[in-house]
């Protein structure tokens, strides 16, 4: 889906013509225009503005109380003011394929009317060009570029009249409280806020977020996308809908709508453009409402070959040879949102044959498998990550997978698997490959059973990959050179740098997509001993790095050399000081 932006009010009327200036350059005002239009004298405005200057009161106000300009005139004068263009919509032939875009009550309650469509824009007068929460909402409504145009509330009135006919219905004065009062079925989300929850979630889509924020605050509900692991705003919904489209997302999403002071989780299923989409939902109370977080879950994403996930030729070589093994215990460290779900499913993905018994045990089950045996923790039941998988090493597995080591009873037990036989895979929360080692011997871990079972640690990140339609050449700053061991003078001449300009196909972010940067620490002999001798992780990163193993520091870098991504991106994911 393409990038949709609302055209917010420009100080440049469509004409082309530039705002009105003063002689000595500077801009007319709101109470030259008035002037102009013969609601005041040049005397009055002079009084006027002396009376503003003693009393700090808006000038518009002033206006309307000495000299009765009427709010109509008020409206006209901040559009003119702003450069936005009026439209006589007595001499406009209005589309009714437009008209047929936006809702009659819809436009009878914001006060607007659609004129016309071109392509993908669509052109509307407004009696208050700058309800910004009306145009944000009118573009998730239609998916449509905005242009927004100034038209009197009483000409947009008698233009609807005109053209919206019989079907025109008179905005309701409690048209708020139509949001409050909801019940328990679908029918009280009305058409409108079903087609503004399926573009919200579309547009997501199409921008390749992984995740969709919907946060009340005190005047609106903002929307925030990320995209690339960075939130990004997003147009917001009108105040007044925030009950229809929660309600809307927890009909769809099988929860209770009428529980709103205990957060619940739940499961979408959504089909956008011909394909199938997961959507994990969760709510959450806050002093505005509820804050709704989904999760866009695309299996075609999340099961990729091990080639494109990122590993460096040697780096690849290593891992292959790692997961090829017929048992011991691998791990693939990092934080949350850091990849490791993709790395781990391909990798699965991968060493699946007919021959083999592959079985999960995950918290939650993210994506389906084909070809493997998942199942869901449920700790209320009494099924944790290790009195599951005491259950699975009698299922007679090959590979199992553990969703996370999140205990020393789980950490025993796989153990236990690895030395039976089994190969295992697993994660844990740790900064780097070397750190995980430290987090189990702190979790009381054998450190004789653990140098006997592990067979590779991948620590790893991701970092944003250099949109290659905006691709230009540029010199770093010093102090990012200085940081990542780049100032030297033959190092600046021998690498070329580079980054994402910004244009449609990148968001204007500069970057598009994502890539994994990775540390793999082989468990070889020597590690083996300085794990069984508690030796310190310094200790134990020195021997790696001798043995020839790369950080994610220096992957990012040699990322970066290849102009794959930023300076600036590798040092804010992996830089640790």
């Amino acid at each position: 889906m393409e990038n949709l932006k609302r055209e917010a009010p420009d100080p440049t009327p469509a004409s082309g013509e530039k705002p009105a200036l003063h002689p000595g350059g500077m801009r007319k005002g709101i109470g030259q225009f008035a002037v102009e239009s013969g609601l005041i004298t040049e005397q009055q405005l002079s009084s006027v503005l002396r009376e503003q200057e003693k009393s700090g009161k808006p000038l518009t106000d002033l206006l309307q109380e000495r000299y009765g300009v009427g709010a109509e005139a008020i409206q006209y004068l901040l559009a003119r003011e702003a450069g936005i263009e009026q439209v006589d919509l007595s001499k406009v032939a209005i589309e009714r394929e437009a008209l047929d875009k936006v809702p009659c009550e819809f436009a009878a309650e914001r006060k607007l009317i659609p004129i016309s469509l071109s392509q993908n824009r669509l052109t509307v007068a407004i009696a208050n060009p700058f309800d910004l929460a009306t145009l944000d909402q009118l573009q998730f409504m239609t998916r449509l570029y905005i242009n927004a145009r100034y038209a009197p509330e009483s000409k947009i009135m008698e233009a609807q009249e005109r053209h919206y006919g019989a079907g025109l219905k008179p905005a309701k004065p409690a048209a708020q409280e139509t949001y409050s009062k909801l019940h328990a079925g679908e029918e009280t989300v009305g058409p409108h806020v079903i087609r503004l929850v399926d573009a919200m979630l579309g547009r997501a889509i199409g921008e390749e977020a992984t995740d969709i924020h919907i946060e009340p605050e005190e005047k609106n509900v903002k929307v925030r996308f990320r995209i690339d692991g960075i939130l990004h705003l997003r147009p917001s919904v009108a105040k007044p809908l925030q009950p229809a489209v929660v309600t809307r997302i927890k009909i769809m999403a099988n929860m209770d709508i009428s529980e709103n002071r205990l957060p619940q989780d739940g499961r979408i299923g959504f089909a956008w453009e011909g394909r199938s989409y997961d959507l994990r939902v969760s709510t959450f109370p806050t002093i505005y409402g509820e804050k709704v977080v989904l999760r866009v879950l695309d299996k075609e994403k999340v099961v990729v070959g091990l080639e494109k996930l990122g590993f460096s030729p040697s780096g690849q070589v290593v891992f292959e040879k790692s997961i090829r093994r017929p048992h011991g215990i691998i791990l693939v460290t990092g934080p949350t949102g850091s990849g490791k779900t993709t790395t781990l499913y391909s990798t699965l993905a991968f060493v699946s044959s007919a021959e083999k018994n592959i079985m999960t045990l995950e918290d939650p089950v993210e994506y389906e498998l084909p070809g493997i045996q998942q199942s869901q923790i449920n700790p209320k039941a009494g099924m944790t990550f290790a009195s599951g998988l005491r259950a699975i090493l009698r299922q007679d597995p090959d590979i199992i997978f553990v969703g996370e080591m999140r205990d020393p009873e789980t950490v025993e037990v796989a153990i236990r698997a690895a030395l039976t036989g089994h190969l295992v895979f697993s994660t844990l929360h740790t900064n780097d490959a070397v750190g995980a080692i430290a987090r189990l011997l702190n979790m009381d871990v054998n450190p004789s059973l653990m140098a006997s079972t592990f067979v590779a640690i991948v620590g790893q990140r991701l970092v944003r990959k250099i949109c290659p339609q905006c691709k230009e050449a540029v010199v770093p700053e010093k102090s990012l050179l200085r940081v990542a061991g780049l100032s030297g003078a033959g190092n600046r001449d021998a690498v070329a740098f580079y980054r994402g300009a910004g244009c449609s196909n990148c968001l204007e972010t500069g970057y598009r997509g994502r890539i994994g940067i990775f540390e793999i620490l082989a468990v070889t002999p020597s590690i083996v001993q300085l794990i069984s001798q508690r030796s310190p992780g310094q200790d134990m990163l020195r021997t790696a790095r001798e043995e020839g193993m790369t950080t994610m520091m220096e992957d990012g870098l040699d990322k970066v050399k290849r102009g794959l991504t930023t300076l600036d991106e590798v040092i804010r994911v992996a830089y640790q000081a």
